[in-house]
């Protein structure tokens, strides 16, 4: 394997993308859920970047890239066919120590984007290191189907579980088999049913007077404010 898998934190941190085409819509969407500061660099954008300009939700210099323009980028993502442009993209961003990833062109990447199945803060990703990305979209559309949002929902439930959890001050191994023991085979499926009796009997057996009953009334209001249940 060509590539170290990582997921990035790059709220607030710069991100350039060059082109304002389709593609580089799509790009700059996934880094603006991710809270990136972006700024595109193109001539010309399309009608939906145009609106988060207006909006303020990303920056633009609408010109051709030119080299210098990637200071002070945590990462950038060239989304242009000027294969001109993508060699000096690469070039500068190689020479800066910067994050790139020039689309559809592996070989002008020091990092890839692999396809990805988002369920609130869970994320399940598929790469096959860049040599099929239609194989990697095939594959997470059959997670898409197995991975509902009652995971991301989980995962959430989990979260907040962590630290009432590691309140208890016992040790590594204790506090493992108490995680263990909370994520129930069928916790997924209580919360897609919206069995509340059920996921709340189960937590109060497995942490008893540790959990206390503003901690059930949040996880209780996570599961109806998801609307999970609703769907079925």
């Amino acid at each position: 394997m060509n590539y170290f898998p990582i997921n990035l934190k790059i709220s607030g941190r710069r991100c350039v993308v060059i082109g304002g085409g389709k593609v580089a819509a799509r790009k700059v969407k996934g880094l603006l859920e991710c809270g990136g500061q972006v700024v595109v660099i193109s001539p010309e954008l399309t009608d939906e970047l145009e609106t988060l300009v207006r909006e303020g939700l990303i920056g633009c210099k609408k010109k051709n890239y030119l080299k210098g323009d990637l200071d002070g980028a945590f990462l950038v993502i060239a989304a242009t066919d000027d294969e001109n442009a993508q060699a000096e993209v690469y070039n500068e961003a190689e020479e800066k120590g910067i994050l790139v990833n020039v689309a559809d062109v592996p070989e002008r990447c020091n990092f890839i984007l692999p396809a990805t199945v988002s369920r609130n803060e869970l994320a399940v990703s598929v790469s096959t290191g860049g040599k099929s990305p239609a194989l990697a979209r095939l594959l997470r559309k059959k997670l898409e189907k197995e991975i509902g949002p009652e995971y991301g929902v989980l995962a959430d439930i989990l979260g907040l579980l962590r630290p009432v959890v590691l309140s208890r001050g016992q040790a590594h191994e204790s506090n493992r088999d108490v995680f263990n023991d909370i994520l129930h085979d069928n916790f997924p499926i209580w919360i897609k049913n919206g069995n509340w009796d059920l996921i709340r009997d189960h937590l109060e057996n497995v942490l008893g007077d540790v959990i206390d009953q503003e901690c059930l009334n949040r996880i209780k209001n996570m599961i109806e404010c998801s609307g999970c249940a609703k769907s079925n």
